[in-house]
């Protein structure tokens, strides 16, 4: 099955070389006979594609391939966010989707997405049994295409434009009209990606003064990442201040993650924004529940939960879990370090653009700017510093590390006392501080990350400090290499 490994969010490679038309065609049997053993074939798969080079080229291939298995193909009209088309599964009561994108990954990537029918993430249940069909596929070459023409006449494809009812859905979320009557100013940036034109369509139909950069198709992505963290926005932050605007939102590649800029030039993490959005959620809305969050995602959520009177869901890294737990533990919010955010209410998917306009509600219904806002919750919780850091190395130094992470159950780090050591995702240790650390190796890569969070920027350096030399000091010099 050389070329074709899923990982944590699906099947990304690079176009032309692994991605190909042939090894689509593979996978996208496979999704076909995944479906009819679950008795889905008569719901329909919804097929969206991002912007990048020939995804709707494949995306056509695709289509051809589920309609040759017999299934209903609901097409998209042009290139859709990620979390628009899991919301279309919902509306069409399809048995999934599949969704072309290579999110945040560099433009020569492509990839596949599999969306199960309950319009979230796949759970490795979903995958496993799609990788099993693909074996066989390969061997064999076996592959029902039927021509879109044929297809066509048999009723077999339906072009959709998901926008309109992923818009309206937004609306019964999002306090609209508290946004109008604040009259707030925005930038966006859809980084010339799939969410091109939702955010500006939404705020401006709601009279909210918005301005875009970056917002055309460009399968390049202006020779940069479509990765919405603080290296990448520079731009955005110039554009917020010549608008004189009070926030700039940021979408990923196929848009279902955020960054945000204030007026300032300031950037908010992720695990920032999820604790302004638990904050606002509880005081605003009233609401109670479970809170999601990952291993690598802060622990400050847990300090303001437990002061709500709330229980902590915490999950292996992938929003799929987090989605899991929103599906089956309530949990009315979830999110993860690496930008990945839902809310009650919405689908289980990790969606930017109902987490910029979550963002944007929160400015107008408190009248705060976000940095009063942070301010306000480092005086009722404290202040907590989160990094990661990425090793990569070679595959032989991964083994010897992971063996390492195996067998170390250390009494003490950075001369504080361990309380806790889990293994739910990789190797996690908190310390009797409450400062902790995280290191996980990549499932695709020779790379190790590692998390820190600490009460201070000195105790950070110093479990950083620690975490290298416990498990990293003896990897050969020429094997790793420390990425920013």
């Amino acid at each position: 099955m050389a070329g074709i490994n899923f990982g944590t969010d699906g099947w990304r490679a690079v176009i032309a070389e692994d991605f190909t038309f042939a090894n689509v065609r593979c996978v996208s049997q496979a999704i076909a006979q995944h479906l009819t053993a679950l008795n889905l074939l008569e719901r329909g798969v919804v097929v969206g594609f991002d912007t990048r080079f020939l995804a709707e080229k494949f995306a056509l291939v695709v289509a051809e391939v589920l309609s040759g298995n017999g299934i209903k193909v609901y097409l998209c009209k042009k290139h859709t966010p990620t979390p628009a088309v899991a919301h279309a599964v919902t509306v069409h009561k399809a048995g999934g989707a599949v969704m072309l994108t290579a999110s945040h990954n560099p433009a020569e990537y492509l990839g596949i997405k599999f969306i199960p029918a309950y319009a979230g993430p796949a759970l490795p249940a979903d995958i496993e049994p799609i990788v099993a069909c693909m074996a066989g596929i390969l061997s064999s070459g076996t592959v029902n295409r039927s021509s879109l023409t044929k297809a066509w006449e048999k009723g077999l494809v339906e072009i959709i434009e998901p926008f309109s009812d992923y818009a309206k859905h937004l609306e019964t979320i999002i306090d609209f009209a508290a946004i109008k009557e604040r009259g707030i100013s925005v930038v966006v940036d859809p980084m010339f990606g799939a969410g091109i034109g939702y955010l500006e369509e939404l705020l401006g139909r709601h009279d909210c003064k918005v301005a875009a950069i970056h917002n055309w198709r460009d399968p390049l992505f202006g020779g940069s990442l479509p990765e919405p963290n603080a290296n990448h926005l520079h731009q955005l932050c110039q554009s917020v201040r010549e608008h004189k605007a009070e926030v700039g939102v940021a979408l990923d590649g196929d848009a279902d993650r955020l960054g945000v800029v204030d007026a300032q030039g300031r950037y908010y993490s992720p695990n920032e924004i999820l604790v302004l959005f638990l904050a606002y959620l509880v005081k605003s809305r009233g609401w109670q529940g479970a809170v999601a969050r990952t291993v690598a995602t802060t622990h400050l959520l847990d300090k303001m939960a437990a002061s709500y009177g709330l229980n902590v869901v915490e999950t292996p890294v992938g929003f799929k879990y987090i989605g899991q737990a929103m599906r089956e533990q309530q949990a009315f919010i979830g999110g993860e370090e690496s930008g990945g955010v839902s809310i009650r209410g919405h689908i289980p998917e990790k969606d930017g653009i109902l987490a910029a306009l979550l963002f944007i509600e929160m400015l107008a219904k408190t009248g705060k700017t976000a940095a009063q806002l942070l301010a306000q919750l480092s005086a009722d919780f404290g202040n907590v510093f989160s990094e990661r850091l990425d090793l990569q190395c070679s595959e032989a130094a991964k083994q010897e590390i992971i063996t390492k992470m195996e067998n170390w159950q250390p009494t003490s780090l950075a001369g504080v006392a361990v309380k806790t050591i889990s293994r739910l995702d990789g190797l996690k240790i908190i310390l009797e501080n409450s400062n902790w650390c995280l290191v996980r190796s990549s499932g695709t890569e020779p790379v190790f990350r590692i998390y820190t969070e600490a009460s201070s920027q000195e105790e950070k350096k110093e479990l950083q400090q620690a975490v290298k030399q416990a498990l990293f000091l003896e990897v050969e010099e020429g094997k790793a290499e420390w990425m920013s």
